[in-house]
């Protein structure tokens, strides 16, 4: 197998709101709210109105991604058996993900995220982990990390406990790994972690440049470059309207964004970049062709509503 994705199993449910909804609801806009109580999250869910649901977590819309582009992937991700873990299964499968967990019935539903989509396409995010969170060693097969080329992790669920004993074995069984930092929440929560994680034990490091500025505490982007080729690894950072840049050791490559795009929904643009830039990166391109496919996939999944193409 080429990739194998490890994250979140989460069931994206996709709403449109205004901007008075985020407010009330005392939401930060473009970030995502972990929300730990059912209750607090059903009462959310009540009063909207859903437009799609969608098998998510940020690495398996990656992993959709990199299979869309003609590879072998699998994903290993904590669902329970419900409806919602059914759809889950049946999503990735349709997509020719191989799926390789064996759902039963947990004490806590299958993770859901609403994706809350403004009128300016920004996406606010409230994340109900259900069993996703509950990740443990006993659920990452490793044969199957043993015989992909590469796994591909999401800081999101990265977490003490369970989930980090679920990453430590994941990483001691894998031949390369990448890993998202996924959320600048995230970042900030677990720096210590994802610093050791970054120096030590990753091949790829995928980030956008507010996330890795503020992992290293850096004051300038030139810091980070000066990090990233000192770390003398694989750095790929995206930069909004900059575009994206990716440094290994001395060699520092840059892509520009794709102009005059009819923005739809940012939803995926950082997971269906990594999908791009992986393909380039096990199918053995350039660094700069890798880029530029991560770019392409990001710019035509943001003209569309939701992560998947």
């Amino acid at each position: 197998m080429k990739i194998l994705g490890i994250g979140n199993a989460i069931v994206d449910v996709i709403c449109k709101v205004d901007d008075s909804f985020i407010s009330q609801n005392g939401l930060t806009k473009s970030t995502m709210k972990l929300i730990f109580d059912e209750n607090e999250f059903k009462n959310l869910l009540t009063n909207l109105k859903i437009e799609k649901t969608v098998s998510g977590g940020s690495v398996a819309n990656s992993i959709v991604g990199i299979s869309q582009l003609g590879n072998q992937v699998g994903f290993i991700g904590k669902i329970s058996d419900d409806q919602f873990g059914s759809k889950y299964e049946e999503g990735l499968k349709r997509e020719n993900v191989e799926y390789l967990y064996t759902k039963k019935k947990e004490e806590l539903p299958t993770g859901t995220c609403l994706i809350l989509v403004t009128p300016d396409s920004e996406r606010t995010m409230c994340t109900f982990l259900g069993t996703a969170g509950k990740i443990n060693e006993n659920d990452v097969n490793s044969d199957a990390i043993k015989n992909s080329e590469l796994i591909f992790l999401e800081g999101y669920l990265w977490d003490e406990g369970d989930p980090k004993k679920a990453f430590d074995k994941a990483i001691s069984n894998a031949n390369k790994v990448a890993m998202s930092l996924s959320d600048q929440f995230c970042v900030d929560r677990h720096k210590p972690h994802f610093l050791k994680l970054v120096k030590n034990e990753l091949d790829v490091t995928f980030a956008n440049e507010q996330e890795i500025t503020s992992l290293i505490e850096a004051n300038n982007f030139e810091e980070v470059i000066n990090f990233a080729k000192k770390l003398n690894k694989l750095m790929v950072i995206t930069r909004g309207e900059k575009g994206a840049i990716a440094i290994q050791g001395e060699e520092v490559v840059e892509c520009g964004v794709h102009k005059n795009l009819k923005i739809v929904d940012l939803t995926g643009a950082g997971d269906l970049f990594a999908a791009g830039f992986l393909h380039g990166y096990v199918n053995k391109l350039s660094i700069k062709q890798s880029l530029e496919k991560g770019t392409e996939m990001s710019s035509r999944v943001i003209q569309q509503i939701g992560a998947r193409l």
